[in-house]
């Protein structure tokens, strides 16, 4: 009998433990406290949605709504194609109509017939947040946040693969393949795999066509992004001391994003406020003004040397744009040591008072420059200013330094009025430069690129925008034969910019495209997207034309000319998608 009996406990041990094996317990991760919707949608027929949870792999194009059932074709599968080299997205969403369901998302490692492998860290799974948007309306302008309608956009990328995903909400999911550059081309399969507490699991086929052509490294890129950074927002959101050691510490791993993306340009200011109040943050001096009680000038360069060489080190190094000799207002600020404190001083180009400010400065800044060895990439930076202005400018920096050169966001076509100034033009979107120029300038070996703005309503990249505007970006960028791209704030965060994107001027979106402790957005991840194509692009042309495969070249040009556009076409997804294929079947043709 008591054998027995030790047989029975044995049996029920086994059972426990094999119960207990099979029950994954889910932990669901931390994170912060989404808004509240401001305008909830209603009329959701949730409740006849069958028990538990619902998910689909989706368009990556798709932004969706958090109060609207989600109205997609259920697939269970997702298909890509990407180069050695690529990051390649794809996106799934979650709906329910229960209570909370705790999910945690999982990816394998994704495997060829062959028996090569792309490792499961070459993948990231993170849960899509939404924030609060505003719409296009007038673009530019002051706004008072009750004059326009307010919505929940899905655009946060946060940094976990497990969620609560509440009642009657959808929740997207964003996923993204980092290809390794000694991939072995062929098919690979993998699986997502989504544990639900409660529910049987479900799963994701994933079908990856590694194609055998690479996509050289972000650093190797001739695209030309420029990407305005604003360091002081980091300090100021995560209540830092500005230049502290916590200070660099958040700073790494969001400038270090940047780089991946192919980032040129270092944003330096010069002076105090150089766009005045326009962003919540305002940008500080990155350089200390003295001026002595004898009426010398003295300079402090330790900021700007340890921030460029900062971003040097992370792989920026083609530019550092020095804002501004006409900054926005003409007001400049200096420590007085007669007066003991900070002066703040109107000084428009070509008066007496500016001369007095600049002309000191700009000698021992060109010497400064010189020792440290950026003279030859060193620019000084001007956005929207006016052709008086500029030219009272130019005057003068071509009589005391015009090795700098200039590099200016360009809405009055500038360049036609000093060519060889311009060494780093950007015109606004839908004011194309003359084909002639373009030639002319890229023989000089001179920068032009284009931007949008709040002026734009397509294409862009506010919370509200359309994804694949992002992309259009890249495709518009080489189509247009510009050498690369201008946004005005990767990161001029607002108040609040985790809960709430809009801003006291301008569409919602506008100041800022990643978020606060390293956070990505869609809209980083298609701007991302659209700069590969223009680099693949780039190779391609580059190989058939060394091929003397003249037909093909001319077929490829073909496909990218239609994008040489400034109006919005009907089916902006598809034109893209097509392209991309042609692009893959170009890129495979031996």
């Amino acid at each position: 009998m008591r054998a027995m009996r030790f047989i029975f406990f044995t049996i029920l041990v086994f059972i426990f433990l094999v119960s207990c094996q099979q029950q994954k317990d889910i932990v669901v991760s931390t994170t912060y406290e989404e808004p509240q919707d401001p305008s909830p949608a209603t009329g959701q027929e949730w409740d006849a949605l069958p028990d538990g949870l619902q998910a689909s792999v989706v368009s990556t194009n798709l932004r969706f709504v958090k109060s609207i059932m989600p109205n997609v074709e259920r697939s269970k599968s997702w298909k890509g194609e990407a180069w050695k080299g690529e990051r390649i997205s794809g996106q799934l969403v979650l709906w329910s109509k229960d209570s909370v369901t705790k999910v945690q998302a999982g990816i394998s490692d994704f495997k060829s017939e062959s028996g090569a492998t792309i490792p499961s860290n070459a993948a990231q799974l993170r849960f899509v947040k939404y924030v609060i948007t505003d719409e296009f309306a007038g673009g530019c302008g002051y706004r008072k946040p009750e004059d326009f309608a307010a919505s929940l956009a899905a655009d946060a990328l946060d940094t976990l693969s497990t969620y609560a995903v509440k009642a009657k909400e959808t929740r997207p999911l964003w996923l993204t393949v980092d290809v390794p550059i000694n991939t072995e081309a062929g098919e690979y399969k993998s699986q997502v795999t989504l544990d639900i507490e409660g529910q049987k699991p479900q799963i994701f086929e994933l079908t990856l066509q590694v194609i055998d052509k690479v996509l050289p490294p972000a650093s190797d890129w001739k695209f030309h992004l420029d990407l305005w950074q604003n360091p002081y927002a980091v300090a100021r959101f995560h209540n830092v001391e500005p230049w502290s050691q916590a200070h660099w510490d958040l700073l790494k791993p969001l400038m270090k994003r940047l780089a991946d993306a192919g980032q040129k340009v270092i944003t330096v200011s010069l002076n105090k406020r150089p766009w005045g109040g326009q962003t919540f943050d305002p940008f500080d001096a990155m350089i200390e003004w003295k001026k002595r009680t004898d009426g010398t000038w003295e300079y402090d360069y330790t900021v700007f040397d340890n921030w460029v060489q900062f971003m040097m080190d992370l792989g920026i190094k083609n530019q550092i744009s020095c804002y501004s000799m006409v900054p926005w207002g003409n007001e400049f600020y200096y420590f007085d040591e007669a007066e003991n404190k900070e002066v703040k001083l109107k000084a428009p180009p070509g008066t007496p008072e500016y001369e007095v400010l600049w002309i000191p400065f700009l000698s021992q800044f060109k010497a400064h420059v010189q020792e440290k060895g950026w003279e030859g990439i060193t620019r000084i930076a001007m956005d929207e200013r006016g052709p008086e202005e500029m030219q009272a400018m130019l005057k003068l920096l071509n009589q005391y330094a015009p090795e700098f050169g200039v590099a200016f966001a360009d809405n009055h076509k500038s360049y036609k009025l000093y060519p060889e100034e311009l060494k780093d033009m950007s015109a606004a979107f839908g004011h194309p430069v003359d084909d002639e120029d373009l030639v002319e300038r890229r023989a000089k070996g001179y920068v032009s690129t284009h931007y949008v703005c709040c002026t734009d309503k397509f294409p862009n990249t506010f919370t509200f925008s359309e994804p694949a505007e992002g992309v259009f970006i890249g495709w518009y960028t080489i189509a247009a034969d510009f050498d690369g791209f201008l946004r005005w704030a990767y990161n001029s965060w607002v108040e609040n910019p985790l809960q709430d994107s809009r801003f006291r001027a301008w569409p919602a979106g506008d100041t800022y495209i990643v978020y606060p402790d390293n956070r990505s957005s869609i809209r980083f991840e298609t701007l991302r997207e659209g700069i590969q194509d223009a680099e693949k692009i780039r190779v391609l042309r580059e190989e058939l034309a060394s091929k003397n495969d003249l037909d093909a070249l001319d077929y490829l040009n073909e496909v990218v000319g239609q994008f040489n556009i400034v109006e919005k076409p009907d089916n902006l997804e598809g034109l893209i998608k097509e392209a991309k294929q042609v692009l893959n079947k170009l890129a495979q043709k031996k």
